[in-house]
């Protein structure tokens, strides 16, 4: 491979932690709780680990924070494209955080990649920045999306199958395909998801480098989780609080408890009351009274328990639970080849990973490792 076009979201993933579960039309609100941008450090390990493996290939980057910054940080010297916009005016002077980058200026960053022939755009964000890509892609392609498209998980919501399962593997990957094969590209109507309603859409149909660590596409439903339900709700302790994450399963536990779960929110409870509903993380590390059980289901074709779709479930709030539970039905559990956390924390990975028991049903386990 000689070219890779890198641009970054510098917002992507800013609503995750602070409750908002997205970013899009709710930057201010982002920054008003506290958010902080994920996508830099990402971009740049994802860059690291490219680099270990391929120091003279040809980086064109997006200017300042959407991929000129990192590349440098990560030791290339990159072509940085022309984007239209205030980047140009004083890009020394940009927040990440801040307004003033756009899909235009990602859309016009993947328009000058293509121009110069790059062999693959690597981009940092969610599912609305991999839309912006891919708009581009087949665009230029008649549809084929000739160009492949490989994204670094930064995003709240990551549903489309063209992410690497974490940034490492993302420069790995690109230092090393060698063929391409075609991928959904979905998103989701984020007002519909900060309601609880998952409706995603396809978007388009992409070329993504094949290797395992690409994730599968996301199921958002599952079977009946009845019996395991029931036997969790048996044994809750009256002297703990549980933290309640996102998705079905666990769902089906608080709704067997008597709580109106927020299905893809994180949920507060203790002793038969609810102390913090759809909570951002520091409404849960106020809310919570340790002892402290997390209750996770797996989320997503590639098993994460943690770092996807849950990020208020943060590495301070790990620390302070004792006990975490994780509950998935066995069909789930067949679909899996292992769990997976990305915490955005190397030490609450590394503390988190290894063999544990997963729930699966009433009086059932099943021994998983997570990887």
């Amino acid at each position: 491979m000689d070219a890779v076009g890198f641009v970054v979201n510098p917002i992507a993933g800013m609503g995750g932690r602070v409750g908002l579960k997205g970013t899009d039309d709710k930057l201010e609100e982002a920054r008003r709780r506290g958010g902080k941008p994920r996508s830099p450090d990402r971009a740049r390990e994802a860059l690291r680990s490219l680099r270990r493996r391929d120091p003279d290939l040809t980086l064109y980057a997006a200017p300042s924070v959407m991929g000129e910054f990192a590349a440098r940080e990560a030791g290339y010297e990159p072509e940085v494209v022309s984007v239209p916009s205030v980047l140009e005016d004083d890009p020394d002077a940009v927040d990440p955080a801040a307004p003033g980058t756009s899909a235009a200026d990602t859309k016009a960053a993947v328009r000058a990649f293509l121009e110069r022939g790059v062999d693959l755009v690597l981009f940092v964000g969610g599912d609305g920045t991999a839309v912006d890509v891919a708009s581009v892609l087949s665009e230029s392609s008649n549809g084929r999306g000739e160009t492949p498209m490989l994204g670094v998980p930064a995003g709240v919501k990551i549903y489309s199958s063209v992410f690497a399962v974490t940034p490492a593997d993302a420069g790995r990957i690109a230092a090393t395909f060698d063929r391409v094969e075609s991928r959904e590209v979905t998103d989701i109507d984020e007002t519909a998801y900060r309601e609880g309603e998952v409706r995603t859409q396809l978007e388009a149909v992409v070329s993504v480098p094949v290797a395992p660590d690409v994730q599968s596409s996301k199921q958002v439903s599952g079977g009946s989780v009845d019996a395991l339900a029931s036997g969790f709700a048996r044994e809750i302790d009256a002297d703990r609080t549980y933290v309640f994450g996102p998705g079905g399963t666990v769902g089906a536990i608080e709704t067997e408890l008597g709580i109106d779960p927020s299905p893809l929110g994180v949920d507060v409870w203790r002793d038969g009351e609810l102390l913090a509903r759809d909570a951002s993380e520091r409404e849960i590390l106020d809310a919570a009274v340790e002892p402290i059980t997390i209750v996770v289901s797996p989320i997503g074709g590639q098993g994460f328990v943690f770092g996807r779709g849950n990020h208020q479930l943060s590495p301070a709030v790990i620390r302070r639970a004792d006990e975490i539970e994780i509950v998935a039905s066995g069909k789930k559990l067949d679909g899996i080849d292992a769990l997976r956390v990305d915490t955005d924390d190397d030490e609450v990975d590394e503390q988190l990973r290894g063999w544990v028991r997963v729930r699966t049903g009433r009086f059932t386990t099943r021994l998983v490792k997570v990887v």
